[in-house]
């Protein structure tokens, strides 16, 4: 059980964050599409400010105050979202789904692109869960280890499943059951985002690159090769590739993962770590292969027919964005009603075919054909079930263990 610690993030975990912002996940596209960073300094130095400020916790974890829901008096949503995660018409002046959604129901949503940072994020509505206040929104949209956090604190309101029969019913199975809400009973998965190989055909001579063996092994690709600064991605891709569960490993076998890495480092076999920027010298083909974002793969195939992606046989990472409601939020049964709607299958389609991540609702293959055949076919939106079968997912991590780990690491990146 996690409490509320009013104590400032260590230095690894700073450090991890800066990387995040200026080039990692909180710096990824949607559509790519850069998100706003210009506000690091206030998620750095903010956070810092919070975490020192003593505010008490809500309440024991996993156990949201209870609110009253206005769901019924007032017909209205609050969605705060990251940008370019929502359709849009092509004159750009509309939200298809929502406006659907609220031409069906009488429920206004407000829709707000206010998370540019997940880190940032929390920093904003963190002083209002402590204390046991309404954020103003009804649903937030966060990473894993975000939704992880805010869950373990008490501070997201349990889903009421009887309001969710599509999402109960259409969840793909890969993303069920995370370790930190068993069963979904907090959230739901809004994307996911997978961590895979990619490779420029024309820079590997023709060969095809699936494994982390060859991107640490092949002398062809010496110093041609790239891992993400996104921890999670980079070791949890590793320990795949040395037969260790990333949902399941000890301080040994994270040692390991690095020390196998830093022989990489070592030999100038790998160039460089990045975040999203390696998407440029990939195109160009000064990185022949690297450990990559599946969206940024589709975006860079639609303009270079020679990028190739491959599932290793080991397996590889997916993370996800997820659907909370929290603590105190007004409208909850309302909330639900539209997280259920996403998971309709003409509706999660339509959002599909926008966004270009991988869409969590199975069976929607056919409405997405009916609006683009190719990406009904591309693995990297609707992973097969071969695909879907080698998906895993990092473990969460302690507080004791995130610091210790991205300490590790970021020596490791020379971060």
């Amino acid at each position: 059980m996690e409490q509320y610690e009013p104590e400032r993030l260590s230095a690894p975990q700073l450090a991890a964050m800066r990387r995040s912002l200026r080039d990692g996940r909180g710096a990824l596209t949607r559509r790519s599409l850069l998100r706003a960073s210009g506000t690091a300094a206030l998620a750095l130095g903010g956070l810092g400010a919070l975490s020192a400020c003593g505010i008490p916790p809500a309440g024991r974890a996993g156990e949201a105050a209870a609110s009253d829901d206005h769901s019924a008096a007032e017909k209205q949503i609050n969605f705060s979202n990251w940008t370019e995660y929502m359709d849009v018409s092509e004159d750009e002046k509309s939200r298809p789904t929502l406006d659907a959604f609220t031409e069906r129901t009488g429920i206004k949503v407000k829709y707000t692109e206010d998370i540019n940072d997940n880190v940032e994020f929390f920093g904003k509505i963190k002083p209002q869960l402590a204390a046991g206040q309404d954020t103003g929104r009804d649903i937030i949209i966060v990473t894993d280890w975000l939704a992880a956090r805010i869950i373990r604190l008490g501070w997201a309101q349990k889903l009421d499943h009887a309001n969710l029969p599509h999402a109960f019913a259409n969840l793909s199975a890969q993303f069920r059951s995370p370790d930190w809400d068993p069963g979904r009973a907090y959230s739901y998965p809004w994307t996911g985002i997978p961590a895979v190989i990619a490779y420029n055909e024309k820079a590997t001579g023709g060969r095809k690159v699936d494994s982390v063996t060859q991107l640490l092994d092949d002398p062809r690709l010496k110093g041609k090769v790239s891992f993400l600064s996104e921890m999670r991605d980079s070791v949890g891709m590793t320990l795949l590739d040395m037969g260790k569960d990333p949902g399941a490993f000890t301080d040994a076998d994270f040692d390991a993962a690095i020390g196998r890495m830093q022989k990489g480092v070592d030999t100038k076999q790998i160039r460089r770590f990045t975040g999203n920027d390696y998407t440029a010298d990939l195109s160009k083909g000064d990185i022949a292969a690297c450990v990559a974002w599946a969206g940024d793969i589709i975006q860079l195939q639609a303009d270079n027919p020679a990028i190739k992606f491959s599932i290793p046989s080991a397996g590889y990472i997916t993370s996800s964005d997820n659907m909370l409601v929290p603590a105190q939020a007004r409208h909850k049964t309302n909330a639900e009603k539209l997280m259920d709607y996403y998971y309709e299958l003409p509706v999660a389609a339509q959002l599909a075919a926008y966004i270009n991540y991988v869409c969590p609702v199975d069976g929607v293959a056919g409405e997405l054909a009916k609006i683009d055949e190719s990406m009904a076919s591309n693995t990297l939106i609707l992973p097969d079930k071969a695909m879907a079968a080698k998906s895993r997912a990092f473990r969460s991590l302690s507080t004791e263990e995130e610091t210790a780990y991205e300490e590790k690491f970021a020596k490791l990146i020379g971060a």
